[in-house]
């Protein structure tokens, strides 16, 4: 009885193990021969048949998967200069080798290249190193192009936003070198080895910004142990050497900001007595202090550099600031003749010696004082005892004859004269001395007045004169600063910085 059931068991067996063979041949054969599935259906199922893509694809775990990196720029989408960040559209180019997705052609009607989804595949953990976003994201799930010989192209599209070093003391005339530090960021070097491809940085699908200008492209690959670990992590950097276009703002900013200059020269050609000249003066200053603003608003909030554009504003600014106290100045030196005092010996002479350099024409101030306004008193003195002498017994007829100057012509005649001018008509009256007296008296008040109004008058031009010349000197030191600061800033200083990457690719 035992026997029978272990005839019966093995007999089971047998037929369980038969029919097993049948249907795995079975299966084999509807595999190979069914018209149901393509040539990259069965490959497909064939290279997916007990592959895992959380491991790396080597046999041999000593031996690292060799990832050549490269990257195809085809945008400068934007560069951030206050949160210095720099973002770029790229195609982030990533090539190695699965040792476990290899067929022969042969078998598969001469299929070469099969295009997978790359979760289905293994894939190396790139990261930018400096990169200003999150990974939540991720890259995008383009198709692998896997090979028969088992290497693996994946070109992703990433919008990548990095970090980058912003020197703006150049600004508006800066060049900025932004790199790109890519590597693996959880294997070692002697897991995941990465190195630069040949063409490095690709631009034939390049599409130019209108804000910066790509000078050159450089990558390199380094090799960097970190404190933490003893084993090599490797990278590439990739760099772009871009420069900033100027004519935007040559048009907006430096443009006006000489139009305002020269509005400030003009304002000495004003005259000093003028209130208009600090009116313009502050109206400039006014109009700059508008422009830092609109500049501050694009530079980055650092206090690392300095830049040109804001030295060049505040230099401007500064001179405009001293000539609306020079005008004060002027102003002030002008109204000094309404004082009724003279100009001083040793600023006349400075004022002089300035008005000889610039070649300046001065009246009054190389005039001395004149003699008939120094000799007044002794004018009238000889004057009242003349008049007192020849005209105590004479009336009015002849002071007046003698302020003609008849009296000093023919003063040998002067009896005969008078008796021949006198007619009962014109002097039948004669005044006594205290009339004389006092027709004397206010002779010499009618000429004192008119005399010191007209040394009033020659103190107030002198000032005006001495205001004028400095006022020119004031324009000419001006329109020297000016000129030199705008010079130096905005040419010289961009011409010789040197900013470049050694080795880099220029750009055509």
């Amino acid at each position: 009885m035992l026997r029978d059931i272990g005839y019966g068991i093995l007999c089971f067996l047998s037929i369980s193990a038969i029919l097993t063979v049948v249907s795995t041949e079975y299966q084999i054969c509807i595999n190979t021969t069914t018209p149901m599935l393509t040539d990259e259906q069965r490959l497909y199922m064939v290279l997916m048949n007990n592959y895992d893509s959380n491991t790396r694809p080597v046999f041999n775990a000593s031996q690292p998967v060799n990832v050549t990196i490269g990257i195809t720029l085809t945008q400068i989408f934007d560069v951030d200069e206050k949160n210095q960040v720099i973002t770029t559209n790229i195609w982030l180019d990533q090539s190695w080798i699965d040792e476990k997705i290899k067929w022969d052609p042969k078998d598969y009607n001469g299929l070469t290249v099969l295009r997978m989804p790359c979760k289905s595949l293994w894939l190396p953990d790139i990261v930018t190193y400096n990169s200003a976003e999150d990974y939540t994201d991720g890259y995008m799930e383009a198709l692998a192009m896997v090979s028969y010989d088992g290497s693996v192209f994946w070109p992703p599209i990433v919008k990548l936003r990095s970090t980058c070093f912003i020197d703006i003391t150049y600004y508006p005339f800066d060049d900025q070198i932004c790199k790109m530090k890519m590597g693996s960021w959880a294997y070692d070097g002697f897991q995941v080895d990465v190195f630069n491809s040949k063409k490095g940085i690709d631009l034939s699908n390049f599409v130019s910004n209108g804000e910066w200008e790509l000078v050159g492209v450089k990558s390199v690959r380094n090799v960097i142990t970190y404190t933490c670990c003893p084993e090599p992590f490797p990278d590439v950097t990739f760099m772009l050497h871009i420069r900033r276009r100027t004519l935007y703002y040559t048009y907006n900013v430096i443009i006006p900001c000489i139009m305002l200059s020269i509005l400030t020269l003009l304002g000495f050609w004003m005259r000093p007595d003028s209130g208009e000249k600090v009116t313009l003066g502050l109206t400039v200053l006014l109009a700059f202090s508008v422009f830092m603003l609109l500049i501050a608003d694009n530079m980055p909030a650092t206090s690392n550099f300095v830049p040109l554009i804001g030295i060049y504003l505040t230099t401007v600014m500064s001179l405009t600031s001293v000539s609306v106290i020079l005008a004060v100045v002027t102003s002030n030196i002008n109204q000094r003749g309404f004082r009724e005092v003279d100009v001083p010996r040793w600023f006349r002479k400075c004022v002089i010696a300035l008005g000889r350099v610039m070649c300046f024409q001065m009246i009054h101030l190389t005039n001395e004082t004149p003699e008939d306004i120094q000799m007044i008193p002794l004018h009238i003195k000889g004057y009242t005892h003349t008049m007192k002498n020849t005209f105590s017994n004479d009336s009015g007829c002849s002071l007046i004859e003698y302020e003609n100057g008849d009296c000093h012509s023919n003063n040998q005649n002067h009896q005969s004269q008078q008796n021949q001018k006198m007619t009962a008509t014109q002097c039948n009256i004669r005044e006594g001395n205290w009339e004389l007296e006092e027709i004397l008296r206010r002779l010499k008040i009618l000429i004192d007045k008119d005399d010191e109004k007209e040394r009033i008058d020659f103190y107030s031009k002198r000032w005006i004169e001495a205001a004028e010349v400095i006022d020119r000197f004031f324009f000419l030191i001006f329109i020297f600063g000016t000129t030199l600061s705008s010079v130096l800033l905005l040419v010289v200083m961009p011409m010789i910085k040197s900013v470049s990457i050694e080795g880099e690719i220029p750009v055509s």
